[in-house]
C-alpha cells in the first residue's frame, strides 16, 4: 500500500514556506545598491522564494542606517509585485525603537514583521514577553518572533512562547536554536493556541529535521544559492520524505560553508563571483577571504551539476 502523505501544516497568511533572508546589496563605497536590490529580489523569486525578508541578520540589520531598511523594502515590494510577500525585520534591543520601526512597516508595504530577541542587555522572560507584546500591539501585521540565542545570549523559553501565542497577530517563531527536541516541545506546547503558532527553521542545517516535527517552512540564508532545491525539499516532504532527505543532504555542505566565516560575508562573496548583486559587507564585519568563498562555491558545484 502507498504510504499516506504526512501532515504538513500551512503557514499563516502573508508568509510563505521559503523565506529568504536577503542580503543587502551595497556599492563599492558601501552605500545601498538599490538597482542591485531589485535584481536580487527578481532572482530570488524566480528561484523558489515565496517571501523575502528585508533587514534581517543576513541583511546586516545592525549597520543599516535610518530609513535604509524602508528604502530596501519599497524596492523589493515593487519588484516582486505580488509574486511573493515581503517581511521586514523591525526588532532591536530597545523596545521603544522596536515599536517605532514595527509601526512603520505596514505603511511602507510590508506583509509581515520579524522581531528579534533583544540582544546584549539580556532581559529575563518577563521582559521578553513584554517586549514582544509591545511590538505586536504596534501593528496589525502578522509578527514572527526571532529566537536566536547564539546571537542574543537569551533564549525565549517555551512557556514564554505559549504566552505569546495567545496574541492574535503573533503568528509564530523563526527558530534558530538548531535544537530539534526543544522545537518539538515548543510546537506541542503551543498546539492549542487560538490562531495557531507556526515555526520556520532559522538554521539551514536543520531545515528537514524541523519540518519533521512540524515546522511550516524555513527562513533561509542558503536559498540565495540553492533556493530551487530547498523549495523542492519542502514540496517533497509530505509525500516523498526520502527525496526530501536526499535534497537536504545534497545542500548540507553549502549550509555549512556559508558560515565558514561570519555571515553574510561568504554568501556575498559567492554571489559576486556568480555575477549577482551583493557588494561588500559593512564594518565591523570584514569581507570574506578568497578561501571562504572558494569553499562555498566548491560545495555548491555538485548541487548545480544535478539541476
Amino acid at each position: 500500500m502507498p504510504t499516506p502523505p504526512l501532515d504538513h501544516p500551512s503557514p499563516p497568511e502573508g508568509i510563505g514556506r521559503v523565506v529568504t533572508a536577503m542580503v543587502t546589496p551595497l556599492r563599492a563605497d558601501r552605500s545601498l545598491d538599490l538597482d542591485g536590490v531589485a535584481v536580487l529580489a527578481e532572482h530570488l523569486v524566480s528561484h523558489g522564494s515565496d517571501t523575502l525578508l528585508v533587514n534581517g541578520t543576513t541583511g546586516e540589520s545592525p549597520t543599516l542606517q535610518g530609513e535604509e531598511p524602508l528604502e530596501v523594502l519599497r524596492v523589493v515590494r515593487d519588484t516582486v509585485a505580488g509574486r511573493a510577500t515581503v517581511m521586514l525585520g523591525t526588532g532591536s534591543n530597545d523596545t521603544a525603537k522596536t515599536i517605532t520601526a514595527t509601526a512603520k512597516a505596514e505603511a511602507a508595504g510590508a506583509d509581515a514583521v520579524l522581531v528579534v530577541t533583544p540582544y546584549y542587555n539580556r532581559p529575563d522572560q518577563r521582559g521578553l514577553e513584554a517586549h514582544f507584546k509591545a511590538a505586536a500591539a504596534a501593528t496589525d501585521l502578522p509578527m514572527v518572533v526571532y529566537d536566536i540565542p547564539s546571537r542574543s545570549a537569551r533564549a525565549v523559553e517555551v512557556a514564554t512562547h505559549v504566552a505569546l501565542a495567545e496574541v492574535e497577530n503573533i503568528v509564530g517563531v523563526k527558530d534558530a536554536t538548531a535544537d530539534c527536541g526543544r522545537a518539538g516541545d515548543l510546537l506541542l506546547s503551543t498546539a492549542g493556541a487560538p490562531g495557531g503558532y507556526a515555526m520556520w527553521s532559522g538554521a539551514d542545517e536543520v531545515n528537514l529535521p524541523l519540518l519533521s516535527v512540524g515546522a511550516v517552512g524555513v527562513v533561509s540564508v542558503a536559498s540565495h544559492l540553492v533556493g530551487p532545491e530547498i523549495a523542492a525539499m519542502i514540496a517533497a516532504f509530505p509525500t516523498d520524505p526520502a527525496r526530501a532527505r536526499t535534497l537536504h543532504l545534497d545542500c548540507l555542505p553549502v549550509h555549512r560553508a556559508l558560515f565558514g566565516e561570519p555571515s553574510p560575508a561568504p554568501l556575498k562573496g559567492a554571489l559576486a563571483r556568480l555575477g549577482l548583486p551583493a557588494g561588500p559587507v559593512r564594518p565591523p564585519l570584514a569581507d570574506a577571504s578568497p578561501a571562504a568563498v572558494d569553499a562555498v562555491l566548491a560545495a555548491l558545484q555538485p548541487v548545480q551539476e544535478q539541476r
